[in-house]
């Protein structure tokens, strides 16, 4: 058993969580000072996303993701950036009529999804790797559209973590790993508790990882009150564990979290079970990612 695992910090989302809590970042200001604060409190990888400043919805503009890189680099604080290119996959129809498309529909082309991945070049960068119901929505992620997105991610020299929320999501991904679209050791990102995905337990958790490539890098979390139970569970399974706004906002019931204090209480859980986390230098050593400033 491994003595260190990575821990990730999920800062913000594009879920519609702004109006349950005051602290969720919006702003590239506040998504930066999050990633930094994450990074003080003992993360190694900032896992981000932007949302439009005006309404609070998540984005997909390369202008606000550049705000955030830029600023991030400039604090002088280390820490891995994963930029999502989970955006412009949501498809919303009209419940009486499946033909038409609702207004909040964001359907953007392979190139469109990676353009910020392209221009930024962050060590790391997600692929959502399947269509899915989430909420009232779609998220469409055809497998011709991942591997052209995970060709991108190659050209660029940018590690693509494959995010995954069933089984037969990890079977697309051992597909573009098979085509030889994600080289070296894959890392997986395995998603628990999200409707109408794969729960939040233990047998799922288990299940998930058995269905990975012997070789895999893996990482798993999840959401709401299940978020802190999870971190246990994953390192103890031989994984790497992830927490944040993103999926929790709550540090206990009725208390909302920061961050910062989600990372914290982490550490703590880790600590008891006799594990410590690895420094970003350590995290991009492991993962063999490519240090960019």
């Amino acid at each position: 058993m491994r003595d260190k695992v990575i821990l990730t910090c999920a800062v913000t989302g594009a879920g519609d969580t702004v109006g349950k809590h005051p602290g969720v970042p919006v702003t590239p200001v506040q998504v930066a000072a999050a990633c930094v604060e994450a990074a003080k409190a003992g993360a190694a990888i900032a896992h981000v996303h932007v949302r439009d400043p005006q309404t609070g919805q998540g984005a997909r503009d390369p202008a606000l993701f550049r705000e955030v890189v830029a600023r991030v680099r400039d604090s002088g604080v280390d820490i891995v950036l994963n930029l999502t290119a989970g955006m412009g996959g949501n498809l919303l129809l009209d419940p009486e009529d499946p033909s038409r498309m609702m207004a909040g529909t964001d359907l953007a082309t392979p190139a469109q999804r990676m353009r910020h991945v392209e221009q930024l070049l962050p060590e790391m960068c997600t692929l959502d790797c399947g269509s899915m119901n989430f909420g009232d929505a779609v998220v469409v992620n055809r497998v011709r559209d991942l591997e052209r997105m995970a060709a991108i991610a190659q050209r660029v020299g940018v590690k693509p973590e494959l995010e995954v929320f069933d089984l037969g999501q990890i079977e697309i991904a051992r597909h573009l790993i098979n085509a030889g679209l994600v080289p070296g050791r894959p890392l997986f990102q395995l998603c628990l508790g999200i409707s109408w995905g794969a729960p939040a337990t233990t047998a799922a958790m288990a299940a998930m990882q058995a269905a990975l490539p012997a070789n895999a890098d893996w990482a798993a979390f999840a959401i709401s009150r299940n978020e802190f139970p999870m971190v246990a569970q994953a390192a103890l399974l031989g994984g790497n564990c992830r927490v944040g706004l993103e999926d929790n906002l709550y540090l206990g019931k009725g208390r909302l979290a920061t961050n910062g204090e989600l990372v914290e209480r982490a550490l703590r859980i880790l600590d008891s079970i006799g594990f410590g986390v690895m420094t970003p230098a350590e995290a991009r050593s492991h993962l063999d990612l490519q240090k960019r400033w």
